[in-house]
Order: structure tokens, then sequence, then C-alpha cells
């Protein structure tokens, strides 16, 4: 939905399964349309679409795509960003590492990032600016070779190249948010200033970089890195990098004493990556790949001061696991407090708690229509103690 200040809000269809377009509509069908019969209020509803690489093959033939047009005319709907992060499976089957395949040094990615921008510049509403999110370039695992990281900056070069003459011939504004996650080549916001700066330095002066090329703020993601709202908004900024889209979201927070370790095993699931960044007391930053790396891992010697784990597991945002769990929520109000004082900062924000399938049972709702009301219900309030409200 539309918000003052021309915000837009939506959830991110990741939620729901759709691996190829009938069961992507299928869950629009189901779901989407039951959230938006709760939150709409009959005003224009806003998507946040996932796509796979299959869907976005299927849904750009003519009729399909036509028919899905007339359904979101139909229904009163609009798109105004894609996720274009996961490029195949996503539910029911092991993801892990898979989520970063194919990374910006292959031409897939290139590929499907264009298809998805294709669609996207086909679906926007008038005057509504365009975004796609996309991985942070690679993992830093895959251990590229210095041709693929050339690869990826010269890809990302076309993929702007590419913007620039969609949007011209579109009338739209469209950008591409590449979405820094722990372990990944873009983690940090200093990670994305550098690689920016490696961008840059192969074209100087050509400033569409500025307009089509940006970051995906991923609330999780940055707060799982310890780094606060002021200083890694202001980082961005100082750096001439759009925000692309922001992402609201949760990670679990926690002192792993032994009844936390034993509670944790319900989340140490094996579809997605839970990547684990631990402070200790001296303010030293230890990774750990994924959540069971950091439970096989030995508790502290009497005497030591417990760490602080955080945890990649987005936890629905208007509630948090009781018995000792905490989350990063002071992350995402630090960036609506930003955005507050600087409503020009972003214009698109989308809730992305992804995880409904793996979550344990004692955190789940009635059903996933519910999980996101209430996200909704949480997220209003938010954005209307700050002066944002729906408009028609």
């Amino acid at each position: 939905m539309q918000l003052t200040d021309r915000l837009h809000l939506a959830y991110c269809t990741n939620i729901h399964r759709g691996e190829n377009w009938m069961e992507t509509f299928a869950g629009l069908e189901q779901h989407t349309r039951a959230v938006q019969a709760r939150v709409s209020s009959g005003r224009p509803y806003a998507i946040g679409l996932r796509l796979s690489d299959r869907a976005s093959r299927e849904l750009i033939e003519p009729g399909t795509f036509r028919a899905f047009q007339e359904w979101l005319k139909r229904n009163n709907a609009y798109v105004f960003t894609i996720n274009g992060f996961p490029y195949g499976q996503f539910h029911g089957q092991r993801v892990k590492e898979q989520v970063y395949a194919p990374d910006w040094s292959q031409p897939e990615r290139l590929d499907y990032t264009r298809r998805l921008f294709r669609i996207l510049a086909d679906l926007l509403p008038p005057g509504v600016s365009g975004s796609v999110s996309t991985v942070p370039v690679s993992y830093k695992a895959f251990r590229r070779s210095p041709d693929d990281e050339q690869r990826a900056l010269l890809q990302l070069w076309e993929c702007v190249d590419f913007l620039d003459e969609l949007s011209r011939q579109s009338g739209h504004d469209l950008h591409l948010g590449l979405e820094p996650e722990p372990l990944c080549t873009l983690e940090t916001t200093s990670e994305c200033v550098s690689y920016f700066n490696q961008l840059r330095a192969l074209r100087p002066g050509d400033r569409r970089i500025d307009r089509h090329l940006g970051v995906n703020y991923d609330c999780c993601h940055l707060a799982i890195e310890y780094e606060t709202p002021t200083e890694a908004l202001a980082r961005l900024q100082s750096a001439g990098i759009r925000l692309s889209k922001i992402h609201l979201s949760n990670a679990l927070s926690v002192r792993p004493t032994t009844e936390i370790r034993q509670s944790l095993q319900a989340f140490a699931e094996d579809i997605y990556f839970h990547q684990v960044i631990e402070r200790r007391a001296d303010g030293t930053l230890i990774r750990h790949a994924d959540l069971h790396d950091a439970l096989a891992t030995p508790a502290p010697a009497p005497g030591i001061p417990l760490p602080e784990w955080r945890i990649h597991f987005h936890i629905p945002l208007h509630s948090a696991p009781q018995g000792g769990f905490d989350t990063t929520a002071d992350h995402l109000i630090g960036v609506l407090d930003a955005v507050k004082a600087q409503p020009e900062l972003c214009q698109h924000f989308e809730m992305e708690t992804y995880t409904w399938e793996v979550m344990p049972a004692a955190m789940k709702q009635r059903d996933v229509v519910d999980q996101l009301v209430n996200e909704y219900a949480w997220t209003l309030a938010r954005f209307a103690e700050r002066g944002f409200h729906p408009v028609d």
C-alpha cells in the first residue's frame, strides 16, 4: 500500500511456496488476497512479488502476462518490487548456499534480472518507481577467481546500461538493490562502499550507477553485523549509494547459556542458512557459517563472560520467542526513525519473514494469513508513530 511521502509497503511473497508460475499465482490467490481483504480497507494494495527463474519465464508469455495484469486490475492491486534473490527452489528442500547461485559472475544471473525488470516495467503504475533485490554479488566460500570477480563487476555495469535504457523506454525509475548478507561478498556497509568504488573506477564519471544500482538494506542482516542504523545509513549516503529498498526484518539475539543452546536446536533446520555472528566481551566478532556450527562450539570456561550471538533467522516483527530470547528489533526501529527524519531516504519497504515454514511451532499463529496480518498491524503502527499513514 502507499503511505504518505510516496512510500510503498508490502510483504514479500517469498513466504509462500512458488517455484513455478502456477504455484506462485496460487499463493497470490489463496494467501495474498486474504491478507489484502483484512488490511487494505479498499485502498490499492501493493504486492512484493517473488519470482523464481522458472516462474518469470512462464509469466512473461503474452497470454499469461495479460491475464496477470487483468488480475491485478480486477483486485485493485499493484506490484512495485520483485525479490530477485533466490533464482531457483526456495522451499521444501535444502537451499543453504545454493540461494547465492548463480552469482553475478554468471550470465544466468544477469539474464534473470533483466527478465524481472522487463516484467516489472510493464506492471508498474504510472509515477511509481520499480526495484528488484538481488544477491550480494556472491558467497565468500565460493572462492571465486580474479576473472570471476571482474565478470561480476562488468555484468553489474551491463545491468546498469540495461536499466538506463529500459527506464527511458518505460518512463519508470528502475533500480537494482544488492542485498548485503553475512558471509557474502557484501556483508557490511563498509564492504558495500568499497565495492561501489570498484564499480565506479571502471567507468569514472558515469553517474548512471547512482540512479540504477544501490543497496537493498535488510535490517536483519545489518543488525547481525552489529552495525547501528545511524552509522550504516550515513556511510551509504556519504558514499552516494542509493537505498533501493528496505527489508523490515528481525534477527534472533541470545546469550548462549546451556538452556538457550538447547532451545536453539529448534531453529537449527536444514533448509536455510542461519549464519551466526558472535560478539565477545572484548568486542571481537567470530563468524559461524550456520547455527549448527555455532552450537557445536564449546561453551566458555567458567568465569568467562558469555558472548552475544546474533542469528540469521527472520523472526516475526510483531512477536519474539520467549524464554531468554531477544531480537534485533531496535535496529529496525532505528531505521524507521531515520526515515522519519529523511522521508526521501527510501520509498520501498518490504516485510520479509520468509521463514514461516521452518519456524518452531510455538511461534506460529493459526495460519500464515494471521501471521501476515499481525505483521501489517505492527508495522503500520510503527509507521503511524512517525507520521506515515496509508493513502488512497
